[in-house]
């Protein structure tokens, strides 16, 4: 990597969203990268098989998902809706598990207002304003470094 490069912020944003609610939820993150490819801007892996249990898998799922939609958002004031289409449509598939096509809007909506709560903890946010600066700034950060600077950012959580 360039170590002048800049990377692109939104995209930090949204990527640090998906981190900061997944290791809230207790997910553990394995990589968080905003470095573009064909098919994405940037990716948030998380550690396969190492989970801790949850009450609903499902809902924890559709909040990591719709998180960095609401991280960008909160960043910019603007929903990219169609830059989070991949989110959405995942978020759609896993919503029609719970509950008809007719329910699933506002059962999507209810669900964004609770990980745009999640993100409105000082804490949180912190966590994600650290998460996004190391991002622009080397484009790819390890699941530790994540948990570090999520740890650091909610250290009052």
């Amino acid at each position: 990597m360039e170590q002048d490069r800049e990377f692109d912020e939104v995209t930090a944003y949204h990527e640090a969203g998906h981190a900061v609610v997944a290791l809230a939820l207790g997910r553990p993150v394995h990589r968080v990268s905003v470095l573009p490819n064909r098919d994405r801007l940037g990716q948030c892996e998380f550690r396969k098989g190492v989970t801790r249990p949850t009450e609903d898998w499902l809902e924890r799922e559709i909040l990591i998902s719709l998180a960095g939609m609401a991280a960008e958002a909160q960043h910019t004031g603007t929903y990219g809706f169609e830059e989070a289409d991949r989110d959405l449509r995942y978020v759609r598939r896993l919503v029609l598990q719970r509950t008809s096509e007719r329910q699933a809007e506002r059962f999507e909506r209810r669900m964004l207002a609770k990980v745009e709560h999640l993100l409105a903890d000082d804490g949180h946010w912190r966590a994600v304003e650290l998460i996004a600066a190391e991002l622009v700034k080397h484009g790819v950060i390890s699941g530790r470094a994540a948990k570090h600077l999520f740890d650091r950012g909610c250290e009052s959580c």
